[in-house]
């Protein structure tokens, strides 16, 4: 059985993660600044500990009224003091814990700014060089981010989405546009599958060559865990 690493977005207070948990690899834990809190991100710890499943931030703009899904205009300063109060709660949490934080993920609107923005991407490789610099970065391919972070030195996961249509040039369907979101099962085992080849095929048809390390299903996306089982019966899920 071919394998696969699964990643997942949780922590968003949807007080689902002990279904999604036994089906992922790692987690990315919101940070508090597009959702989430202390005690969720210590029972989201807890779970990830007893379900052998990696550790990370999931660091946002400071947004929880537009879930970090929109840009917010701050000033250099701004946006590094809050990433790094954000990714800091995390880390001493699972410190606490006895446990490391194994990757930083960005969230929403960051993590698509800084795909594309030298400056924001500059921000966030600053925050995680100053937190944690020993942390696995999850970036989307031909990116920014990418490119910086192997520039400084960091290990890097090529992430790729299972329930996210995908542009022409390797962007995100805006989640306000028609079949942005895959939400059945078989369908996002199809995309899937085609990934896992190394072969993207874009909204438009085209059929694009790209790395994927690590396979993300947002923990918001309607049928999470029948996605999650679906690629849990046709892929071994690597864990740690």
């Amino acid at each position: 059985m071919k394998t696969i690493h699964i990643n997942c977005d949780l922590g968003e207070e949807l007080d689902n993660e002990d279904l999604l948990m036994p089906f992922i690899s790692a987690c990315n834990i919101a940070c508090g600044g597009h959702a989430g809190n202390k005690e969720i991100i210590e029972n989201t710890i807890d779970l990830a500990i007893q379900h052998q499943v990696q550790i990370g931030a999931h660091p946002s703009f400071p947004d929880r009224e537009n879930f970090g899904r929109k840009i917010l205009q701050m000033d250099n300063q701004e946006l590094l003091d809050s990433l790094l109060h954000q990714i800091s709660v995390v880390l001493e949490i699972a410190n606490k814990k006895n446990t490391e934080l194994h990757h930083i993920k960005a969230h929403g609107a960051l993590y698509n700014l800084a795909a594309k923005d030298q400056r924001t991407a500059e921000i966030v490789i600053e925050a995680i060089i100053r937190t944690s610099p020993n942390a696995v970065i999850f970036v989307p391919p031909k990116s920014i981010i990418a490119n910086l972070a192997i520039k400084e030195g960091f290990n890097i996961s090529f992430e790729v989405f299972c329930d996210r249509n995908y542009n022409d040039d390797f962007s995100l369907v805006n989640r306000k546009e028609a079949n942005a979101v895959f939400h059945d099962p078989a369908d996002v085992l199809q995309h899937v599958n085609r990934l896992h080849t190394g072969e993207l095929l874009t909204r438009n048809g085209i059929i694009l060559p790209i790395q994927s390390d690590t396979f993300c299903v947002h923990g918001d996306t309607n049928n999470a865990v029948a996605i999650l089982e679906m690629l849990n019966s046709n892929y071994k899920v690597e864990k740690l």
